[in-house]
């Protein structure tokens, strides 16, 4: 079970979180409560690990650095080697297995777009397989919001009116430090902003606006709360694969991204012959039925320009960490 604040705490401050000297203080007048009540709410979800963290999210496309999708073909009896090998990769952000003869997929975060091909070809060096990097082509939605409802049951929603950004921005010297210093999550203090500032020997005035300015400039996604959604009872997880026409394709992806059971909706590469697929729709669900569900829905909303999809479920999570310098 989950107290009432903190389920009002989720449900409100997954973003839109302040950029002030006293940002608990405002949003625990805002939820009726005492700012030190509202910490220690926070700091119990953590270490209960329904939120995976709190903080902010970066966006390393904005930041001149580059994120790919990666698939490999691995068998069975050299899994567990290939996995441990592509996991040492500091450069690997998120790798799963998944139910698929593509049964490794991995993302691949570099600081420099230009890093990305070299570190490609060490891992097809250090395994001894290819890679078939799947590059973001276009993102038409990116995001993940959860509900939860007075019985403590989870669902999934859209982050609404979300803007995307196309174009990056450099880091300077001191949004570099500030990402290094919070990249893992804020302490949970009064002055969250002040310890980060601490850390970097600046005045927490200078990280406030520089923290700002970041926001508007489309560096720091959003920040807030990062619910666990597997501890939210939300396991099931398919990355849905559809061949649509080229011409209709940035009309399609923006519709499929604007449904509340999508987090990521992407127009990547086809791999010909192996992989006919070029719009990617993560769904989730609390079962794998309902994702399959969910996935009728698209194909349905995709009638006439449907062609073919497949559904590949996580089979098992190798590596998962955020955005890290």
């Amino acid at each position: 079970m989950i107290s009432e604040l903190a389920r009002t705490f989720i449900n409100q401050f997954q973003s839109g979180f302040p950029i002030t000297q006293h940002p608990f203080s405002s949003v625990a007048a805002e939820l009726g409560v005492t700012e030190v009540t509202l910490i220690e709410t926070i700091k119990a979800l953590l270490e209960t690990g329904l939120l995976s963290r709190f903080g902010a999210l970066y966006d390393s496309q904005q930041m001149g650095g580059d994120v790919c999708l990666v698939a490999m073909q691995i068998p069975a009896a050299d899994f567990e080697r290939v996995a441990e090998q592509v996991n040492q990769f500091n450069e690997v952000a998120h790798n799963y297995e998944r139910e698929h003869f593509f049964n490794l997929w991995f993302v691949l975060s570099t600081e420099k777009k230009a890093q990305q091909q070299s570190v490609l070809k060490q891992i097809a060096q250090v395994t001894q397989y290819p890679v078939y990097p799947f590059p973001k082509l276009q993102e038409y939605y990116i995001g993940l919001k959860f509900f939860i409802n007075p019985q403590g049951q989870a669902n999934t929603l859209s982050f609404k009116n979300q803007k995307i950004i196309q174009s990056n921005t450099p880091l300077t010297s001191l949004q570099r430090q500030i990402i290094k210093a919070s990249q893992q999550g804020f302490t949970i203090c009064s002055r969250p902003y002040q310890q980060i500032a601490e850390q970097i020997q600046q005045t927490e005035q200078a990280v406030i606006n520089e923290m700002q300015k970041m926001q508007k400039q489309g560096i720091i996604r959003r920040i807030g709360a990062i619910p666990n959604h597997y501890k939210l009872g939300i396991k099931a997880n398919g990355m849905s694969v559809w061949d649509v026409p080229s011409a209709q394709i940035n009309e399609i992806g923006e519709k499929i991204g604007k449904l509340d059971f999508v987090s990521h909706s992407y127009h990547r590469p086809r791999h010909l012959p192996q992989w006919p697929y070029n719009l990617f729709a993560m769904v989730h669900g609390q079962k794998r039925d309902e994702v399959l569900t969910k996935v009728e829905l698209i194909k349905d909303m995709l009638s006439p320009y449907y062609r073919q999809h497949d559904v590949l479920f996580s089979k098992k999570i190798l590596k998962k960490v955020g955005l890290r310098l």
